[in-house]
């Protein structure tokens, strides 16, 4: 992150958030932590991820990375990883991660989207951005930078909330009061993202829709699968033209 003032203040980042995920950085390996649903679902990610697009010796980047969870199984697939957050504890957390469980291939760094697709664009094979549209201030303009920073013909990865009144009970109510599966606070339900605003931000940066799944969830067995039904949590797979 730049020390010059002028530039942070123009960061697409909300302090808010980054104090919400600093202040847990330390928990993001335990899988037993909040982070419990991020460590369930990322073998189905990753797996979706890696049919749609082999991913091995593969440039890969993970933006909103955290502590590396999604970023640290893509190298162990194979790709050359590298993860960018804004959040200088949760990177700490990644780093250090990935030196004891001897991750290789993988690197981290502590810059924007933004930023990164103005030094490196048309670099990378695959970009993936979960489960961190919903805590930007300008979701469009992360999807534009994804969308800079990969090759062309090459794969972006989205995932995020859609945002009705079915989402809003089940993410919000459900996921963070009833069940206790998340943070309370973890989401806000005006900055969820609808499918076809994600589609159309998407189109306006010169990616086209390729596929859409989506994310359920069993509270009794406490297990998670891909689905074709997007109401609450879902993917896009999508590609630059």
């Amino acid at each position: 992150m730049s020390d010059n003032p002028m530039m942070t203040s123009t960061l697409n980042a909300d302090p808010a958030e980054l104090a919400k995920f600093s202040e847990l950085a330390h928990r993001w390996w335990d899988p037993e932590s909040e982070f419990r649903p991020l460590h369930q679902i990322n073998p189905l990610r990753l797996e979706w991820i890696n049919q749609l697009v082999p991913i091995k010796d593969l440039k890969v980047l993970d933006v909103g990375c955290g502590g590396g969870i999604l970023t640290d199984s893509m190298a162990r697939k194979g790709a050359q990883a590298t993860g960018i957050d804004l959040s200088s504890k949760a990177l700490k957390v990644a780093q250090l991660h990935a030196l004891e469980a001897q991750t290789p291939n993988v690197q981290y760094r502590e810059i924007s989207t933004e930023a990164l697709a103005a030094e490196q664009p048309a670099t990378f094979d695959v970009v993936t951005c979960m489960e961190m549209l919903e805590h930007v201030p300008e979701p469009e303009s992360v999807v534009r930078a994804c969308a800079a920073l990969v090759k062309p013909g090459g794969w972006v990865f989205f995932s995020t909330l859609n945002r009705n009144p079915k989402s809003f009970l089940m993410a919000i109510v459900g996921a963070e009061y009833v069940l206790n599966l998340l943070p309370r606070g973890t989401h806000e339900y005006a900055k969820m993202i609808r499918p076809s605003e994600l589609a159309r931000f998407g189109r306006d940066a010169g990616l086209e829709l390729q596929q859409t799944r989506g994310m359920g969830y069993n509270p009794f067995t406490r297990r998670y699968w891909l689905s074709h039904d997007t109401s609450v949590n879902y993917l896009f797979a999508m590609r630059k033209v």
